[in-house]
Parts: structure tokens; C-alpha cells; sequence
């Protein structure tokens, strides 16, 4: 599991939620905070979270509305609620929830749960990748082949490989470089900020020889990261 993976907390309580923040916060993780189903909302429109903590009773749409409309996202929920019976959480995981936190709970809970369901994301997720296609481009992880919109074959190295395998699975998501660094070698890798941005140009430089505009798929954000710019069908 990487540390630096991204959360959004859905509370409308504020004590609430800005201690579960700090809590993620204080065991590496990025998060974001949301008051309600339309705050959530605005955040999904410019960030592609690792997963969502989600309250179910909530002013406007509550948490089991939220969970229906997201479950073809393909983002983790873990749900929390007052509410601990059987009942309710059978309820809540038919609804689309992955988890299901009754409170109170232990902060220590919170995060063993969070890190099992990004493990099991990550699972799920090289296990059903076969290829990724996008502008007119094919990626095959498992032969690690790449091939251009004109149906040349893009030779990359294995770095720069599985540079542009972390973006094209994130499309959208802004990605710093200690994030990026992690998602190519675990946690056990050091952390140079100026090899990342080498392997970033050097990859672009591959894929705009290969293609009009290939370049332009990964865009750099000042002082936050890179992104990847396309939309990316996973086969």
C-alpha cells in the first residue's frame, strides 16, 4: 500500500472531519475534505481520489445515494455511520460500499481498514488491466509494448515504461514526484527529484517522435506534478 495515496473525507460534521483528516494525515496519507455529496462532487471533477471515507447521514443526498452514483468509478468507499447493526451494514455494503466503520471507532482501525481496501484496489486493478488505449495509442503492461496511433511499435525503457503505465492508469490525477517514484518502485526507492523529471522528458521526447502532439499527453503542473492528459479506455 503507498503511503502517499489520496483521500477524500465526506463529513459534514466538522470536528469530525477534520480530525479523521488529520488522523490520515499523520500516517502519510493526501486528503482532501468535503462537507457535503456536492463538494464531493466538485472535487471529482478535478481529482481521481485512491478512495473516499464517506458519511452516511448527511444534510441533501446522504452517503448511500453518493455510494449508488459512484460505484461505476471504480473508487473505494469505505462508509462510516452511527448507525452499527447487521442491518445497516448489509445495507450499506448492497448500496456499494467496499467497508463499513461504525462509530465511535479507533483511529487505528480506520487506517488498517483504509489500507486493506487500497490493497485490494490495487489487486483488482493490475489484475484486470489486458491493455489501456487512448488518442489512438495501445498499451500492453504484461509485454510491455507500446504502439503509436499509426500502429508503430514505441520502443521505451523499462523506466520509462512504467512511467507512462502509472500516468495512463491515472488519467487526470496530478501526480507529484515522490508520488510517481513510489507507484513505479514501492516504498524502498530514493527519492530524486530531478531523475523523475529527466524520465518525464525523455518519454515525451519518445512520444512525440512517434506522433503529432504525443508530448502534449503528459502535462506539467508547476509546483504540483504531472498529468496525464487523455482519456484512457482500459481493455
Amino acid at each position: 500500500m503507498n503511503p502517499a495515496a489520496e483521500i477524500i473525507v465526506v463529513d459534514d460534521d466538522t470536528s469530525i472531519r477534520d480530525a479523521l483528516a488529520e488522523c490520515l494525515q499523520r500516517h502519510g496519507f493526501s486528503v482532501r475534505v468535503a462537507a457535503d455529496a456536492a463538494a464531493l462532487d466538485r472535487l471529482l471533477q478535478v481529482h481521481r481520489p485512491d478512495a473516499i471515507i464517506l458519511d452516511w447521514m448527511m444534510p441533501g443526498e446522504d452517503g448511500l445515494s453518493v455510494c449508488r452514483r459512484l460505484q461505476a468509478r471504480a473508487i473505494p468507499i469505505l462508509m462510516l455511520s452511527a448507525m452499527g447493526t447487521a442491518p445497516d451494514r448489509v445495507i450499506g455494503l448492497e448500496m456499494g460500499a467496499d467497508d463499513y466503520l461504525a462509530k465511535p471507532f479507533d483511529p487505528r482501525e480506520l487506517i488498517a481498514r483504509v489500507r486493506a481496501l487500497l490493497r485490494r484496489q490495487e489487486k483488482l486493478r493490475v489484475q484486470a488491466v489486458v491493455a489501456l488505449r487512448f488518442a489512438g495509442w495501445r498499451l500492453l503492461p504484461e509485454s510491455r509494448q507500446l504502439w503509436a496511433p499509426d500502429g508503430t511499435e514505441v520502443m521505451l525503457s523499462r523506466g520509462e515504461f512504467a512511467l507512462l503505465q502509472v500516468l495512463a492508469e491515472r488519467p487526470g490525477r496530478v501526480l507529484g514526484r515522490e508520488r510517481l517514484m513510489q507507484l513505479m518502485h514501492g516504498d524502498a526507492h530514493d527519492s530524486v527529484d530531478r531523475a523523475v523529471d529527466l524520465a518525464i522528458s525523455r518519454l515525451r521526447r519518445k512520444l512525440g517522435q512517434a506522433a503529432v502532439g504525443g508530448e502534449e499527453l503528459v502535462q506539467t503542473l508547476r509546483g504540483e506534478g504531472y498529468r496525464f492528459d487523455a482519456t484512457v479506455e482500459v481493455l
